[in-house]
C-alpha cells in the first residue's frame, strides 16, 4: 500500500507541476518542504507565500483523511495573494508523510505545532496571527490542536467532530459504513497503527466498550473546551445536517459550551460535501465565510462577520441563509405530538397535540423496511445537489416490521421545523438488547414522504423508556402536508443489536416533540 500511495503522490504532483509553479506576480509560488515533528517523523508539507516585504499573518492547512497537501492548493493560492503565509501539510501516516495513523491522537496534536514552529522559523509570518484550518480530520485536529496551543488565534472547523464517541457509537449504534469507508481508505493510502487496527477489531466485534471510550475521549474536543475558553481562539464551525461520518449534533452543546469568538453554520449536504467544491476555486458560501473570519481575526480587515449573529442555518432545499443570535435562538417553542394506537386497514397511529388513551403497538424486529436513511455519503450529498432526500411511500411502509404514526395537516403557513426532533417512547423487547431507528418524513397528499430527520439507538438490558434526539433539522413542511414518525428495527447504515425473533412493544404515553421556529 506504500507503493500505491508513493506512485499516487507522484501522479497528483506530476498534474500540479504541468501548470507553471508561480501562483502569480504577488506569491512567491508553492514550495515543498518536510516538516521534522517532535518524534522525528517527517511530514510532508507545501507553502506559499507573498512576495511583499514584511510579515504576513499566517494560516496552517491541515489534510483531510486520506488525502494530502496537495488537497488545498487552490485555497492556498488564493489566501496567498490575499497576503497569507499559508502551509499545507499531510498528517502523519497518509501518504509520503512518515509514522502510522494516529487518528487525531497526541502525535496529531503536536504535529500541528510543529507545523507552526516551522511556519515561524522559515517563513514570513507574524508568529501572532496564526491561524488553522481543516476540512473532515483536518477540522478535528484543527480543534484540537487550538486547545493545545495557544499561538493558533482562529480556526476553521469544516465536517470535523467534537466527540469521537458519539461519531463513532452515537445512541450506542455502530455504524459500518461509515467506519468501512474509513478502514479502507486507509488501507489503500496509509498505514494503520497498531493501535488503530486494534480499536477496529474491538469495533467491529462490538468489545471493549470502556477502551473505545477512553481511546475517543483523548481524540474529543468536547474535553478540551476550558483549555479553548482560556486561549481564546475564533472559531468557526460549519457542519452539514446530513453528516454520515461525523453527525451535527454533537457540534451544537460543543458551539454553546464555547466562550470564544464563535460561529456555527449548518447547511443540507453529506460530509464534507457542502465545502467540497472550494477545492477547486469555486467559490461557496463555506470558504466566504473562512476566508471572511480569517481576515477579522487575523489580517485585522472588520469584515463585519465579527459583528453578525453566530449561528447560520441553510433550510433543506433553499438557498436562503437564517441568522440567529446564539442556539438557544432558533427553536422558538416545542409542539408536543403525542403518538396514538394504530388503527384502519393500514395500521396507522395518529400523531397529535391531544392525549390518545391507553394502547400498545407490538413490531417483529429484526427485518428491514423501506423506510431509511439512505447510503453514507452519497445520499444526503445527492440531495444537497438534487434537493431530492430519500423518499417512501408512507401506505408501503411495512407495519409488521414498523409503527407509524401521522399528524393532521399543516395549518396555513405550514410548520418551520428548527432544531432537534425529539422522541420518547415507553418500550417493552422480548430480547434483552435492541435496536430501533426512528424516522421523520414530510409526507404530501398522495402518501410520499420525504425524509428530514432520523437517529437509531440501542439498549442494552430491558429498556423502560427511549428518549431519543433525532438529527438537527432545519425544514420548512408545507401547509397541507402532514409530518409523519416512522420506527423500525434495521437500517444498513447502523448495526444493530435485535434479534430475529425479538419483538417490541411501543405503548401509550410515547410523544415526539418537533421543534418549531
Amino acid at each position: 500500500m506504500r507503493r500505491l500511495a508513493v506512485v499516487l503522490s507522484l501522479l497528483l504532483m506530476s498534474l500540479v507541476l504541468a501548470v507553471p509553479a508561480s501562483a502569480g506576480p504577488s506569491t512567491t509560488g508553492f514550495h515543498w518542504n518536510d516538516i521534522t515533528a517532535g518524534d522525528g517523523v517527517q511530514l510532508k508539507s507545501n507553502v506559499i507565500e507573498p512576495a511583499t516585504p514584511g510579515t504576513h499573518p499566517g494560516v496552517v492547512l491541515v489534510a483531510s483523511w486520506a488525502l494530502n497537501d496537495f488537497q488545498y492548493l487552490a485555497q492556498a493560492k488564493q489566501l496567498a495573494e490575499a497576503g497569507y503565509v499559508v502551509l499545507s501539510y499531510t498528517a502523519r501516516g497518509f501518504w509520503l508523510s512518515g509514522g502510522t495513523i494516529d487518528v487525531a491522537g497526541p502525535r496529531d496534536v503536536a504535529d500541528a505545532s510543529s507545523a507552526v514552529d516551522w511556519l515561524i522559523a522559515h517563513t514570513s509570518v507574524d508568529p501572532h496571527r496564526i491561524g488553522i484550518v481543516g476540512m473532515s480530520y483536518g477540522g478535528g485536529i484543527s480543534l484540537l490542536a487550538a486547545a493545545h496551543d495557544p499561538r493558533l488565534r482562529a480556526v476553521g472547523s469544516l465536517s470535523g467532530w467534537s466527540d469521537m464517541g458519539a461519531s463513532m457509537t452515537g445512541g450506542d449504534t455502530r455504524r459500518p459504513q461509515a467506519a468501512w469507508f474509513l478502514q479502507t481508505a486507509a488501507r489503500l493510502v496509509g498505514r494503520p497503527s497498531p493501535q488503530m487496527n486494534q480499536i477496529l477489531d474491538d469495533y467491529w466485534a462490538d468489545r471493549d466498550a470502556e477502551g473505545r471510550d477512553r481511546w475517543a475521549r483523548e481524540r474529543s474536543a468536547r474535553y478540551s473546551v476550558d483549555a479553548l475558553n482560556r486561549s481564546n481562539p475564533a472559531v468557526l464551525i460549519a457542519h452539514s445536517f446530513g453528516d454520515s461520518i461525523f453527525p451535527a449534533n454533537q457540534m451544537l452543546d460543543f458551539y454553546t459550551a464555547l466562550r470564544t469568538p464563535k460561529r456555527l453554520e449548518l447547511a443540507p449536504g453529506d460530509h464534507a460535501t457542502v465545502e467540497i467544491s472550494g477545492l477547486a476555486g469555486i467559490p461557496n458560501h463555506v470558504w466566504t465565510s473562512v476566508r471572511r473570519w480569517l481576515d477579522q481575526y487575523l489580517a485585522g480587515i472588520d469584515t463585519g462577520i465579527g459583528d453578525e449573529p453566530g449561528v447560520v442555518l441553510r433550510p433543506h432545499n433553499s438557498s436562503a441563509a437564517e441568522y440567529y443570535p446564539d442556539w438557544s435562538h432558533v427553536t422558538g417553542h416545542d409542539d408536543r405530538l403525542r403518538l396514538g394506537a394504530p388503527h384502519g386497514l393500514i395500521a396507522t397511529g395518529d400523531l397529535g397535540p391531544q392525549p390518545q388513551g391507553t394502547w400498545t403497538r407490538r413490531i417483529q424486529a429484526g427485518t428491514d423496511t423501506i423506510a431509511g436513511g439512505g447510503v453514507a455519503l452519497l445520499t444526503n450529498g445527492l440531495e444537497q445537489l438534487t434537493g431530492i432526500p430519500p423518499i417512501v411511500s408512507l401506505p408501503a411502509v411495512s407495519r409488521r416490521h414498523a409503527g407509524v404514526w401521522l399528524s393532521g395537516a399543516a395549518p396555513a403557513g405550514g410548520w418551520r421545523v428548527r432544531g432537534v426532533p425529539r422522541l420518547h417512547a415507553p418500550l417493552a423487547s422480548t430480547h434483552p438488547a435492541g435496536t430501533v431507528i426512528a424516522y421523520l418524513y414530510d409526507v404530501n397528499a398522495l402518501g410520499i414522504g420525504k425524509l428530514f430527520s432520523h437517529a437509531p439507538v440501542t439498549w442494552h438490558g430491558s429498556p423502560a423508556t427511549v428518549d431519543l434526539p433525532l438529527q438537527v433539522t432545519a425544514y420548512d413542511l408545507p401547509s397541507g402536508h402532514r409530518l409523519a414518525l416512522v420506527v423500525d428495527t434495521k437500517d444498513p447504515l447502523y448495526l444493530d443489536a435485535n434479534a430475529k425473533d425479538a419483538t417490541i412493544t411501543f405503548s401509550s404515553d410515547a410523544w415526539l416533540d418537533v421543534p418549531i421556529a
